[in-house]
């Protein structure tokens, strides 16, 4: 298994910015690259453009699937005193693999400070059972973090309804608590749909929004809790919501997605 820092110490940058790095078979999800992997290759390659500010939404089109060796251009679109837009495109061998919109902002002073995003009462980590247990059907991925199920149903078990909390955290110890590494695990719990399906069949996520609610992220021992609600399917089509409190129960994200059910 290639871990996460492993990985990430691998990619070269040119004098561009531009990044390449080969994704091996372990990081893979089918025939494609693990969907939070290929965003976070791209939130990496944009940092470096950012001057260092952090990171406040993601924007991430899987356009084709991904691959074997990849190189990730950031093109920085406008850059003020307390914002930047960022943008980066992910090539494979195939062509265009990835597109992704990053806006980056300071910090400042707001006379608003709220968040009403409680997280569920569930179990802790160390009280709740694997996700996937000794399942061999587990895709490749999922073995780079411990995922555990909080509430909700598994893939395939006909459940009446579509909404999964899952604990999860990276194997990799050495792996930072940061954005990068934060977009990296967000999405790996299975879409929440398919906790209805009575039949395996494929998905494939289109596109994904994510918003960073804190530059601030921390947790303890490594854990963070995702709640996944499949709001509407229809068409083919499923629309999910997201949310992500550290260990704590403090919201770290919320997100947005498209899936594309085949079946």
């Amino acid at each position: 298994m290639a871990a996460y820092t492993d990985l990430l110490a691998s990619i070269t940058r040119s004098e561009d910015h531009a990044a390449t790095v080969t994704i091996p078979d372990a990081w893979m999800q089918g025939r494609t690259t693990y969907g939070g992997l290929t965003a976070a290759l791209c939130l990496d390659a944009a940092m470096p453009l950012a001057s260092g500010m952090p990171v406040r939404s993601a924007q991430i089109a899987f356009v084709g699937p991904v691959g074997g060796a990849v190189t990730c251009t950031p093109t920085l679109l406008r850059q003020g005193k307390n914002t930047a837009f960022i943008s980066v495109r992910m090539m494979g061998t195939d062509g265009v693999a990835a597109e992704a919109i990053f806006a980056f902002g300071k910090a400042r002073t707001s006379a608003l400070a709220f968040a009403h995003l409680p997280a569920p009462a569930v179990t802790f980590p160390d009280e709740t059972p694997s996700y996937f247990g000794s399942s061999p059907m587990r895709p490749a991925f999922t073995r780079n973090f411990n995922i555990r199920i909080a509430a909700g149903s598994r893939p395939v078990s006909g459940a009446s309804e579509a909404d999964v909390s899952i604990w999860m955290r990276h194997v990799d110890p050495a792996a930072p608590v940061d954005a990068v590494a934060l977009l990296a695990i967000a999405d790996a719990p299975p879409p929440a749909a398919m906790a209805m399906f009575t039949e395996p069949a494929r998905i494939s996520s289109m596109t994904w929004m994510a918003e960073f609610l804190t530059d601030d992220i921390t947790t303890q021992d490594g854990w963070f809790l995702a709640r996944h609600v499949a709001e509407t399917a229809r068409d083919g089509y499923s629309s999910q919501a997201m949310t992500l409190w550290n260990r704590q129960g403090e919201p770290m994200m919320i997100g947005r997605q498209t899936i594309a059910i085949f079946g």
